[in-house]
């Protein structure tokens, strides 16, 4: 069986800024059907790179040539297992008059019992509260499902319980990032795959101002593709959305469209994602169980090696 290379041309830049070129690179492939995306993709894995916002090739061949040990990513090993784990809460709190989204109402908490009402149903000194809330589903901290988006989509009661406890995480620190925009190759030098994708942009300090909403970071479409086609779980963000809510998004909301289709839950206004590790972590995020309902706050929260 033949081995072959890419012989190219290279320049990197990244989205927190700075460059990185290279002249007459070669490079390792697994066959010779290879677009220059995979390339692309093949490259920031073998270098190592993190944040990657743009790969550009030029003089771009592919060889018939001996494979000379292209650099792998090592499985197992004598790593010890963590000794204990810390818990890290990625909820924001809820409460009476928060506003989450710009022209959603907020959360309304009144009393059903007081516990004064209690005093004549009870024994003496036995006194209960219960109150009602009534808040839109989009409120704090919440997972979208494919109901949310699409007629006859799995609502909140069908979600699997795998796909939403003890998640492998892969975490994405970009609040230095320079654009809003989050492309495809700041994905290249990780492996999504069942794992959930968790957006650090930083936004979270803004959340329940009006500065929250204003140029807010997204997605791209290419990004939105990258990680459904690499059988990401979960994505999430610490934004006031996944997708652009600008005026030149013209409406189109890729992640939602696209994720949701696939039956990737997205999970909206994180917070706290800083105190994460690149790679290492859980996150659970569960829901109520209710039908034909389609999005709704949840306590998300990461589970960190104490190690």
């Amino acid at each position: 069986m033949s081995d072959y290379r890419a012989v190219f041309d290279a320049r990197i830049s990244f989205v927190n800024g700075g460059s990185l070129t290279a002249e007459g690179f070669r490079l390792d492939l697994p066959g010779p059907e290879v677009s220059e995306d995979d390339i692309a993709r093949l490259l920031v894995q073998h270098l190592g790179l993190a944040l990657v916002g743009e790969v550009r090739l030029t003089r771009l061949q592919i060889l018939e040539e001996q494979h000379r040990g292209s650099r792998g990513i090592p499985i197992g090993g004598d790593a010890q297992a963590p000794t204990g784990f810390r818990l890290v809460d990625l909820s924001h709190t809820i409460r009476a008059g928060l506003v989450t989204l710009p022209g959603i109402p907020a959360p309304e908490i009144s009393p059903l019992v007081t516990r004064k009402d209690a005093e004549s149903r009870y024994a003496p000194g036995t006194t209960f509260v219960m109150d009602t809330i009534s808040l839109p589903g989009n409120t704090g901290t919440y997972i979208d499902t494919a109901f949310h988006r699409y007629e006859g989509g799995a609502d909140l009661s069908m979600l699997a319980l795998e796909t939403l406890v003890d998640l492998p995480t892969e975490v994405f620190h970009l609040e230095d990032a320079l654009t809003r925009g989050i492309p495809a190759s700041v994905f290249y030098d990780r492996d999504v795959r069942g794992k959930a994708v968790l957006l650090h942009t930083g936004r979270d300090r803004f959340f329940g101002t009006d500065e929250y909403a204003a140029e807010s970071p997204f997605l791209t479409a290419d990004g939105v593709r990258h990680l459904a086609e690499q059988g990401a779980t979960l994505v999430g963000i610490d934004a006031v959305n996944i997708d652009d809510m600008s005026a030149d998004a013209a409406g189109e909301r890729p992640a939602h469209s696209v994720f949701l289709a696939s039956g990737i839950h997205v999970v909206e206004h994180m917070t706290n994602l800083g105190e994460l590790p690149p790679s290492g972590a859980t996150i659970t995020v569960v829901p109520p169980k209710v039908e034909n309902f389609g999005t709704f706050p949840v306590r998300a929260f990461a589970k960190v090696s104490a190690a």
